[in-house]
């Protein structure tokens, strides 16, 4: 009997999921917050030094400052900005969408401490004398620009006054940030533009709670002033140990091609699953709409920050959930094929598709938390939205698309229609035959994967061998970010060339061969200095450029405290996620499954590295993450891969014969090859459209990903197996005998003597 109803439901729940999304998206995406390298900023990172010698730091000085600098930012109305106390006492500040940057740094950085001091420079007050939030901008008599403040104590102004007119020079000097031992007001004076603010002259005692501060200044300069003064002292020195600067032109540039090489992506993605899969495409563009939709609401309600390594992320997330539902409508196909009815076939594909999913995901995941852990900046923005896509994609895939495929099913409509599901009549076997799911002939019987397999192990170790000298003959193109130094990237309305680049950079003192040109018609440029340039130095550079080309450049600058720290932390991410994944392979597996998927992924990354080394390309942070990423996902394909493996095995009670573990091993490959190629093209199609119109900013990310999604799948069908099965196959030699899973269990659930 035919329940329409069913159907029916389905296409309601769907118009329900649509008309919900189509209300809500518009919204939801205007909440989103970009990071800076999506519309602009700035971001910097402080080390917290005491002022006074000899005093320490606390976590209450820790607080206080981000409390004081929080001040400061509200000053120049950046909405929601981040501030963040990390360890080794530091404070990393991030203010996306700010249109003045140079005026940021400076208030940013500034001490601030006002100080009153006589000719000889003993401090007569100091900024705790002042009434919080008193100083404003005003006018004097003339019409010139002055601030004008409030003490807190008329009688202690007073007492200064007369201490100032027993004096040889009778003047009050007004300083901000006096530097002991450094600065001094008799040598000030005699220059044309001295440090301190003003040095009025005292003729009487002043009995009075306001005071006026009058210098040359503009009217912007006395409110900057003001400003700074309300936002009160800073109770630490800050020293930059890394900035960066996106400017506002680049942040929208790369966010507009990199959302247009996504919806390509993902169009071609969702047009691959309804040709290959029929119904259950169809219904697996539906349940990625709601992924899509879900990772956006759960991005906006995190209050997280969306990057461009974290659309990236989000892209290779689909990859993922696209993994998920192929490998469960392939063993729908599978059963369907051995004879049983769809209903049943349905119900025995969800039973055993769950658990290769979830530790396919499982892997990928440990490789998102480390990246999350040991992360910094858009690093650790990658890693948020890879983790949020993981348990989305699981949720979306494993009960959203299987409910949806539920309602079809349920129908009954459908038991007679298997060319919905990919599948033809000639293809069924009749189940009265006996057929098992994993005897089932494929279309690649006539391979023998296991026969080549030294050809493969030959070719591997040529390639890592050559890996090897390339590597060391040309190490690898480390970027500032591991090195130190600065990178300023230029964006101009015209074709620029490395003599202008060169010649702009010279008016600075910067001398540098290392610029590379891109874009269309080489209208941007890329510089890498080794030098350290200070924040007064990045704010002339601004300036500079902005003014001859018309748009912001980007300045980043790392110290070598911040890229030797950056090396460490990327071998930690690297080690501890290896460590991770063998142990839980082993726990899921066994040990050799383990060694065997941890070979195979260090032969992965190490492609990456050599051909990043032979090719020069710079590596830097995004690379990192590129890496792990492909980590994660080289375990997941050989997890499936595995699984198979384990299934064969749990079905013989003995192995006494090598070529049964040969015949296993080339069944299994054999059998998971089509699920291999639909998940690599779902997976590459993304990426390849960032590659080709995506931001610059993350192409090399982009390449390395799709160079270790390639190497990733050839690990998995001709490395990973084959090492297991030369393992397994001494194990045998050895032995004599291989206790399967099946018979393990068998005999661990017997009671021991």
């Amino acid at each position: 009997m035919v329940k329409r109803s069913r159907i029916i439901s389905f296409f309601l729940l769907v118009l329900l999921f649509f008309s919900l999304m189509g209300t809500t998206t518009e919204s939801i995406l205007g909440r989103l917050k970009l990071g800076l390298d999506l519309q602009g900023g700035f971001e910097v990172l402080y080390e917290v030094h005491p002022v006074n010698e000899g005093e320490k730091i606390t976590s209450e000085t820790m607080a206080s400052t981000a409390e004081a600098l929080d001040r400061r930012i509200n000053v120049l109305g950046v909405s929601e900005p981040r501030i963040q106390i990390e360890e080794g006492n530091r404070i990393r500040v991030q203010l996306a969408g700010i249109e003045d940057q140079n005026e940021a740094r400076e208030i940013l950085s500034t001490t601030a401490e006002l100080t009153f001091r006589d000719a000889h420079d003993h401090k007569l007050l100091d900024g705790t004398d002042l009434v919080q939030g008193s100083a404003k901008q005003s006018f004097d008599e003339s019409g010139k620009p002055n601030v004008v403040l409030e003490l807190k104590d008329a009688s202690k102004f007073a007492e200064a006054t007369r201490k100032v007119l027993q004096q040889d020079i009778p003047v009050m000097v007004i300083w901000l940030d006096f530097e002991e031992g450094v600065d001094s007001y008799l040598e000030e004076a005699k220059k044309e533009n001295p440090k301190y603010i003003s040095a009025p002259g005292v003729d009487q005692v002043i009995n009075s709670t306001n005071v006026e501060i009058r210098g040359n200044f503009t009217p912007e300069e006395a409110q900057t002033l003001a400003n700074l003064l309300n936002a009160g002292a800073l109770p630490v020195k800050l020293d930059e140990i890394y900035s960066t600067s996106v400017g506002a032109q680049f942040g929208v540039d790369a966010l507009q091609r990199t959302v247009k090489a996504g919806i390509i992506g993902i169009s071609l993605v969702f047009l691959f699953l309804i040709a290959f899969y029929r119904l259950p495409g169809i219904v697996a563009t539906v349940s990625l709409s709601v992924y899509i939709y879900l990772i956006l609401a759960i991005y906006d309600g995190l209050n997280a920050i969306l990057t461009l390594p974290g659309i990236a992320a989000l892209l290779l997330g689909i990859g993922m959930a696209v993994d998920a539902n192929i490998i469960t409508y392939e063993r729908i196909k599978e059963e369907l094929r051995v004879g049983r009815s769809l209903q049943a076939a349905f119900k025995e594909a969800n039973k055993s598709s769950f658990i290769t999913i979830l530790d396919a995901n499982v892997t990928t995941l440990i490789a998102a938390v480390v990246l999350f852990v040991f992360g910094t900046s858009s690093v650790k923005g990658f890693a948020t939205m890879l983790m949020v896509s993981i348990i989305v994609s699981f949720f979306t895939a494993v009960y959203l698309t299987r409910f949806f495929v539920g309602l079809f099913i349920k129908s009954n409509w459908f038991n007679h229609r298997l060319g919905w599901f990919g599948v033809k009549k000639g293809e069924v076997k009749d189940i009265r035959e006996g057929y098992e799911t994993l005897e089932l002939p494929t279309k690649f019987d006539t391979l023998d994967f296991v026969k080549y397999r030294k050809i493969f192990f030959t070719l591997s170790s040529v390639l890592i061998s050559a890996g090897i000298v390339i590597l060391l003959i040309f190490h690898l193109n480390l970027s500032i970010d591991f090195t130190s130094g600065t990178r300023i990237e230029v964006m101009a309305d015209k074709t620029l060339t490395t003599e202008e680049i060169q010649k702009d950079l010279e008016n600075f003192g910067i001398e540098t061969n290392d610029i590379v040109l891109s874009g269309e018609d080489h209208t941007r440029a890329s510089a890498r200095y080794k030098g350290v340039l200070d924040k007064d130095k990045v704010n002339e550079l601004k300036d500079y450029f902005h003014e001859k080309y018309g748009s912001d450049p980007n300045v980043s600058v790392v110290t070598p405290t911040v890229g030797r720290e950056l090396v460490k932390n990327a071998i930690f991410a690297v080690g501890i996620a290896s460590i991770g994944m063998i142990l839980y392979v082993t726990l899921r597996f066994e040990i050799r499954m383990a060694l065997a998927a941890i070979l195979a992924l260090l032969h992965d990354a190490f492609f990456m590295i050599a051909l990043f080394s032979l090719t020069r390309m710079e590596v830097d942070l995004n690379f990192v993450a590129a890496i792990l990423t492909i980590i994660g996902y080289s375990v997941n394909d050989t997890i499936v891969t595995f699984d198979r493996i384990r299934a064969h095995m749990k079905k013989k009670r003995r192995i006494r014969k090598y070529e049964e573990l040969v015949d296993i091993v080339n069944k299994s490959l054999r059998q998971v090859l089509i699920r291999s190629i639909s998940t690599s093209i779902t997976t590459l199609l993304p990426v390849i459209l960032l590659l080709l119109i995506g931001s610059e900013a993350i192409w090399n990310f982009s390449l390395a990903m799709l160079i270790g999604l390639l190497i990733g799948v050839y690990s998995s069908l001709f490395i990973a197996a084959q090492l297991w099965l030369v393992w397994k196959g001494k194990e045998l030699k050895k032995k004599g005998t291989i206790v399967t899973y099946k018979e393990r269990k068998k005999y661990s659930d017997q009671p021991q003597v």
